[in-house]
């Protein structure tokens, strides 16, 4: 089953979407909102399922789906919480500044909290005040959960997982050091991410949803060049339901909550960092990875940050070529 929320007040209006993306039917009559479907999941759900079936059949009412006229899936949300899972790109960041890494970041998930309260749509610019404060992309993956009672293990913690989808975790790289050295964590160097159009249960992922992972290339362009095309399935140190875990260790989670995978990240074959895809590899998820092996090779990054007029799209597609979330395409305008 995939959801979407069309534009309309905060929380969107939400509609079940067809397999292909081309349709989709109001849904208002079970739930008016994603958020109120998924505080009650265990009626909403059948009920959705079956308007999906109807909508397959084209025995309802439905209408064209345009991608362009979707919110995140939650416009909003209770709580919002990244990873960071593929520890690879942790490992070539900390390389690129000289800094040792802990040995605890391969058993211990890195987690923080981000800002919830108001989301970008997938197609929604990236308002950017300043592009000295390094405007980056970063490509990811997200769950969003049923309610998770406190300390549950790995395995109550994965089958609380409802939706998943994909995730533009903007980041201002140049803001980021600054913010960390007061130990505090991010706060002003995050601002609002974008969601994928559409949401999507993991029983209809089918085999590309398998041990708590989302597998398949996601595929990076920045103003239609390739940047990425890294396997979220590959790599993954935590799977998702461990990040949920995790976050659930000292408080229950509620029904609504996202959890991010942090930027996908490749090794290459060699085990060391990842080539450019003009160059045979998978890419990167981010232009900070991007930098990082630039600095590695050559001792400096070359690649520029994100400015105005910049698109950048992230997108990932089933074996058949077709999209599977809708596209996140984003263009980097002034506020």
């Amino acid at each position: 089953m995939k959801l979407a929320s069309l534009k309309g007040g905060r929380d969107g209006r939400l509609v079940v979407v067809s397999d292909d993306l081309a349709w989709c039917a109001d849904a208002a009559h079970i739930a008016p909102t994603l958020q109120a479907a998924l505080d009650d999941w265990a009626e909403a759900a059948p009920r959705l399922e079956a308007l999906a079936t109807d909508l397959a059949h084209e025995v309802i009412p439905m209408m064209r789906f345009h991608e362009r006229m979707a919110e995140s899936p939650l416009p909003r949300a209770f709580q919002w919480a990244d990873g960071s899972a593929y520890v690879n790109h942790v490992a070539l960041v900390r390389q690129a500044r000289g800094a040792e890494m802990p040995e605890s970041f391969w058993t211990d998930p890195l987690i923080y909290q981000g800002g919830s309260d108001r989301f970008l749509g997938p197609r929604d610019a990236i308002p950017l005040a300043d592009p000295e404060w390094g405007c980056d992309l970063e490509a990811e993956v997200a769950v969003i959960t049923d309610e998770v009672p406190q300390g549950a293990d790995r395995e109550t913690a994965l089958a609380a997982v409802r939706l998943v989808m994909l995730v533009n975790d903007v980041s201002l790289r140049n803001l980021i050091p600054g913010e960390l050295a007061k130990g505090f964590g991010f706060f002003q160097s995050k601002p609002a991410s974008a969601f994928s159009p559409v949401a999507v249960t993991p029983e209809a992922l089918g085999e590309a949803w398998r041990d708590g992972k989302l597998h398949g290339a996601l595929l990076v362009s920045r103003n239609g060049t390739a940047l990425g095309r890294a396997d979220a399935g590959a790599d993954m140190t935590f799977d998702f339901g461990t990040l949920v875990a995790h976050a659930a260790k000292t408080r229950p989670l509620a029904a609504g909550t996202i959890i991010g995978s942090g930027t996908v990240s490749n090794r290459d074959a060699d085990g060391g960092p990842g080539r450019a895809v003009a160059e045979g590899g998978v890419g990167y998820s981010c232009l900070a990875e991007l930098r990082t092996v630039e600095t590695i090779r050559g001792g400096a990054a070359a690649t520029p940050f994100l400015s105005y007029g910049d698109v950048v799209r992230i997108e990932m597609r089933d074996a058949a070529g077709h999209s599977i979330f809708g596209a996140i395409e984003q263009e980097v305008a002034r506020p």
